[in-house]
C-alpha cells in the first residue's frame, strides 16, 4: 500500500523499508511527494541495494546451469587479489561463474591476529543475511564474520571485516563501488532464493601444489595446510565443506557417501604427491612480503593510464607489494635424454662424438689396465679381491709391478673394478 499522506513519518517508513516495491513506486510518484534530504539519502541506499544483477552475469549463470536464486559461495585469494563467485548448479555441484579483481587488500599473507594489524583475514567464514549492509559507508558491503571460532580459539581480536566498495582497505576486501554492487546483488538474490547463509573462503593464495611447495618454509605453513584440506574437499566434490574447529584446528566433516569420501582421499593423496615431487625436484622456497597488501594488476593498469580509482589506501605501499625473498634456491633439474638418443650420440660414426668428444675411446677399446697380469683367475672367485688388492699394493711399493698385458685376465680386472 502506498502512503500519500503529508505526514513525514509515513513517508520515511515507505522509503526506508527494505523491499523491492518502495523504490519504483517513489520514482513514479516523485513529482507528487516532497522528500526531506535525509530521506532521499535513505532512498538512494535502498535503490543501490536492489540494483539488478547485470544481464551478462545472468547469462554466465545460465551457461553454467545455475540461476540467480541458487545458493552462492565466495572464494578470495589475497596474493592473486581475486574473489571468485561460485553457484550451485542443477547437478548439486558448485560451479565457478565469475572472478572479480580486488582493488585493495591490506597487510601480509597470513591470518588476522588482532585489532588494528591491518591484516585481511584467512579462513572459512559464514555470512547470514543480517551481515549484509545496504547502508555501508563504503557504498555496499557485507561482514565476512571475522572472528570465527578458529580466530577466537587463538585469541584473535577485531571486527567489521568487510567486502565493500571504494578502493581503501584497513583489513577488508575493497572492490570499488560497481564491483561491490554486483557482488551484493548476487548474494542478495541467493538469500531471496532461500539460502540462509553463504560461505566465504579466504586464502593466502590459490591452494595448489606449486604454491604450497613454494611457501613450505613460511611460519604459517601449518595453518595453510589446514586451509588446503578444506579447499581440496571443495574442489574434489564441488560441495560446501562442513567446517568446525577441534582443539584449535580446522576440522572438516567427512562426506556421508563413502564413494565421495574416497574421491576426496584420492584428491588429497594426489596433491600431497605433487607437493613432494616439486620439493624433491628442487623447487625454490620463498617468503612473500608486502609493505601493506596489494591490488589486482587490472586496477593497477587502469591507474597507470590515469583512470581515477577514487580513494585508494596507502598507494605508496603498492610499489612494494609481493616482494619475494628466496629462502631455498631452486636446483636445476637434470635433463633426461632417451637412451635411443644418447646411444646414437656416442656411436663411433656419430658427427657429434667426433666434434664434441675428441679423443674419446670407449672402455671396451682401451688398453688393459697395468695391473692385469698380477691377477689370476682365482681373483674372480669369492674372496679374490681382498687377496689381490694387498698384492697389488706390495708390488707397487716394491717397484716390481709388471707392464700391462692382454688376454683372458682382462675379464677378471673388469669384475674387480665393478666391486
Amino acid at each position: 500500500m502506498v502512503c500519500l499522506s503529508r505526514n513525514p513519518a509515513c513517508r520515511i517508513s515507505l522509503l526506508t523499508r527494505p523491499n523491492r516495491l518502495a523504490v519504483p513506486v517513489l520514482l513514479a510518484l516523485g513529482g507528487l511527494i516532497t522528500v526531506p534530504a535525509a530521506v532521499e539519502s535513505a532512498s538512494a541506499a535502498t535503490g543501490k541495494a536492489f540494483a539488478p544483477i547485470p544481464a551478462a552475469t545472468l547469462a554466465l549463470m545460465q551457461a553454467k546451469g545455475t540461476t540467480a536464486a541458487a545458493p552462492v559461495l565466495f572464494r578470495a585469494y589475497k596474493k592473486e587479489s581475486e574473489i571468485e563467485v561460485w553457484k550451485r548448479a542443477a547437478s548439486g555441484r558448485f560451479v565457478h561463474v565469475k572472478t572479480f579483481p580486488i582493488c585493495r587488500w591490506s597487510g601480509q599473507l597470513g591470518p588476522k591476529r588482532k585489532t588494528g594489524d591491518r591484516q585481511t583475514p584467512e579462513g572459512f567464514y559464514t555470512v547470514p543475511q543480517r551481515q549484509m549492509n545496504p547502508n555501508s559507508r563504503y557504498y555496499l558491503s557485507f561482514d565476512v564474520g571475522y572472528p570465527n571460532a578458529y580466530d577466537r580459539a587463538h585469541g584473535s581480536t577485531g571486527s567489521a571485516v568487510m567486502v565493500h566498495g571504494v578502493c581503501s582497505s584497513m583489513g577488508c576486501f575493497a572492490m570499488t563501488d560497481p564491483v561491490a554492487g554486483e557482488i551484493y546483488a548476487i548474494a542478495r538474490e541467493a538469500f531471496a532464493g532461500g539460502q540462509t547463509a553463504f560461505q566465504f573462503q579466504s586464502y593466502p593464495f590459490r591452494m595448489n601444489a606449486a604454491n604450497m611447495a613454494r611457501h613450505r618454509t613460511d611460519p604459517n605453513i601449518d595453518f595453510w595446510r589446514q586451509l588446503k584440506e578444506g579447499a581440496d574437499r571443495f574442489e574434489a566434490l564441488g560441495e560446501e565443506p562442513a567446517v568446525s574447529v577441534v582443539a584449535g584446528r580446522y576440522a572438516f566433516a567427512p562426506a556421508r557417501d563413502p564413494a565421495k569420501e574416497a574421491i576426496v582421499a584420492a584428491h588429497r593423496r594426489a596433491e600431497e604427491a605433487r607437493i613432494a615431487t616439486l620439493v624433491d625436484e628442487g623447487s625454490a622456497a620463498v617468503r612473500t612480503t608486502y609493505s601493506d597488501g596489494a591490488q589486482h594488476p587490472f586496477w593497477a593498469a587502469l591507474a597507470a593510464k590515469g583512470t581515477s580509482l577514487g580513494d585508494v589506501s596507502r598507494p605508496e605501499a603498492l610499489a612494494y607489494a609481493g616482494q619475494e625473498v628466496v629462502v631455498i634456491a631452486a636446483r636445476p633439474r637434470p635433463v633426461q635424454v632417451a637412451e635411443a638418443v644418447w646411444s646414437r650420440w656416442i656411436a663411433p660414426d656419430s658427427l657429434l662424438s667426433r666434434t664434441r668428444m675428441p679423443g674419446f675411446v670407449p672402455v671396451h677399446e682401451r688398453p688393459a689396465a697395468r695391473f692385469a697380469p698380477v691377477l689370476t683367475t682365482t681373483g674372480a672367485e669369492p674372496g679374490g679381491y681382498p687377496v689381490a688388492w694387498p698384492r697389488l699394493v706390495r708390488l707397487s711399493l716394491s717397484g716390481t709391478l709388471p707392464p700391462p698385458a692382454t688376454g683372458p685376465i682382462r675379464d677378471v680386472v673388469d669384475v674387480l673394478a665393478q666391486r
